[in-house]
This record gives structure tokens, sequence and C-alpha cells, in this order.
């Protein structure tokens, strides 16, 4: 079933993560999951430099996917 409030929610996660990023690319900054990925992921990365074990790619690689993630997926 279709959400109203995510219409163009398909129920593939591949489709709708890449509508997702094709309109992150295109809007860039005006889109609306642009700014919390990047924060997600420059938080991800200065957690990585603290953590033992973590590189600071490691870290920002997975602030952001886990943001895009929810993004894509909220529930």
């Amino acid at each position: 079933m279709t959400d109203p409030q995510r219409p163009n929610q398909t129920g593939d996660f591949v489709t709708d993560a890449r509508q997702e990023l094709a309109g992150m690319l295109a809007d860039g900054m005006d889109h609306p999951s642009t700014k919390p990925v990047l924060i997600w992921g420059a938080a991800g990365a200065v957690a990585g430099a603290f953590l033992p074990f973590v590189s600071i790619g490691l870290g920002l690689a997975a602030g952001a996917g886990y943001k895009f993630y929810k993004r894509v997926r909220p529930d």
C-alpha cells in the first residue's frame, strides 16, 4: 500500500533509494534529505576519530548511510 505521506515510495528499497539519491544530486542542498545526511556523516566521522579500530572514513560512511537509509525507510 502506498503511504500518502510518501506517494513516490514504491515498496522496493533499491528503486526508492535511487529516486532519493537522484533527487539529492539534482537539487543539491535544496533537497530535504541532503543536510541531514551530511550532518550524520560528519557526526559519524567525528565518532570514528575517537573510537578505536574505526577510521574517519568508515564513521563518515556509517553515519551518512544510516541517515540515508532512515530517510528512505523511516519506519
